[in-house]
């Protein structure tokens, strides 16, 4: 039987926010009832500990948080929420407490992201108060700067991200710029369970893109798998639009869509450095883990 390191499940496929860096899903707006939910994580139990309430969409628009999480604990499963932020004020008393929180991810380059954001300050602010009040719940929190052009030599986002590690800077009383001592690609720790990671703009897979020549590794299906809002079971958190689709949890059970022969294609291709889907040939994600 597969296990996976997580399993991203679709809470909702609705977004608040219309960022330049995330193409809006042309799947049907959903949101995944609690019992649905509940059925989900039945199924996954045998494969995983630790699941991720997002591919696409915001997943503080979901107006039963609060219950997907109680239901998530008491069934054993430890959650991470990846947010743009802007909806914490509005579900702090949904998140606080909730023993299955494990890590929340802020995307902060939503911010400049989204055309017409305002009150950068004000943004951080319900930001942080949110951290700081979660504090003695133990929730690990990662600030994303994920908006880096490939030189990291553009004027404008290099000042843009001033302001926001400034702000920061203060707030976790750092004595030294962060700029200074962060690596791209990986966490570096501002402050107890507060970690900052910078990395280039994400560029979400499309069958739009060029194919290359299919060479490289993936970690799908092989520490993780994901299920869209619909119940429709992907490899990845990558395939966003749900086109590689391996089965659907309403028809049949997750342990046998993963053991599918198109999956089982899919894994055995990957450990022979090979991309055997389409969109995988596709997505520039791969050649980070080299050929």
């Amino acid at each position: 039987m597969k296990t996976f390191k997580k399993v991203y499940i679709e809470i909702t496929s609705v977004c608040n926010l219309a960022c330049t860096f995330c193409p809006p899903t042309e799947r049907k707006a959903n949101f995944i009832k609690l019992d649905t939910f509940q059925h989900i994580l039945d199924q996954i139990k045998p494969h995983t500990d630790y699941i991720y309430l997002h591919v696409k969409g915001e997943p503080l628009l979901h107006p039963k948080l609060d219950e997907l999480l109680d239901a998530s604990h008491e069934k054993g499963f430890k959650v991470n929420i990846t947010t743009n932020g802007t909806l914490i004020r509005k579900n702090r008393q949904k998140l606080l407490g909730k023993p299955a929180l494990r890590q929340m991810n802020f995307s902060l380059h939503s911010f400049d992201g989204h055309i017409g954001s305002e009150d950068r300050d004000g943004y951080l602010k319900e930001i942080l108060s949110f951290v700081r009040e979660a504090e003695q719940h133990n929730v690990i929190f990662s600030f994303r700067l994920w908006n880096l052009d490939q030189d990291n030599v553009t004027n404008q986002v290099k000042n843009r991200n001033r302001e926001t590690l400034q702000i920061l800077e203060q707030e976790f009383n750092l004595d030294y710029k962060i700029e200074e001592k962060v690596v791209r690609g990986s966490g570096l720790k501002i402050a107890n369970n507060v970690y900052l990671n910078q990395d280039h703009e994400f560029e979400w897979p499309s069958l739009s893109a060029p194919e290359d020549d299919g060479k490289g590794f993936c970690h799908a299906l092989r520490s993780q798998a994901a299920i869209l809002v619909d119940g429709t079971v992907v490899p990845c958190c990558l395939d966003g639009e749900g086109v590689i689709k391996l089965g659907n949890v309403h028809d049949d059970p997750f342990s046998e869509i993963v053991e599918s022969e198109r999956a089982n294609n899919l894994f055995y291709g990957f450990s022979r450095r090979e991309a055997v889907e389409e969109l995988c040939r596709k997505c520039g994600y791969r050649k980070r883990f080299g050929t």
